[in-house]
């Protein structure tokens, strides 16, 4: 008997459940898209250093064969939340990219900060 009243607790918990993709496809193609292409802009908007990774689908095995460091320094990079820029930069071009920074102030459009990249280079030199 008690089989039976789990199992009709399980169905009747399964109906009352509503997914998200449930939610999606009773929405008109309209505004579906609309929920969609908004989703999108949120996430690519930030994303944290494994987040990243994945949206790219490396493995932290790859970046750590790029960076020449062994894969748990790669988790630890990416769990840090201080890091030189140099690191960053190292980082990110180990998936492909380049990294700029952009300084935002109200009442005045982002600006590109310039010049980073010859400070790291003359760091790295000197600390060699």
């Amino acid at each position: 008997m008690t089989g039976i009243l789990a199992r009709r607790e399980n169905e009747r918990i399964n109906i009352m459940a509503t997914t998200l993709k449930d939610k999606m496809k009773k929405l008109p193609a309209a505004r579906r898209k609309k929920v969609e292409a908004r989703a999108a802009q949120l996430i690519a908007q930030e994303m944290t250093l494994r987040e990243l990774r994945q949206a790219h689908r490396h493995t932290q095995e790859r970046i750590a064969e790029t960076l020449g460091i062994g894969q748990e320094g790669v988790s630890r990079l990416e769990k840090r939340s201080d890091l030189l820029i140099s690191t960053l930069r190292s980082y990110i071009e180990a998936m492909g990219g380049s990294l700029s920074i952009i300084a935002k102030f109200p009442d005045h459009p982002p600006v590109e900060v310039a010049g980073l990249t010859a400070i790291d280079a003359e760091t790295a030199t000197v600390h060699s």
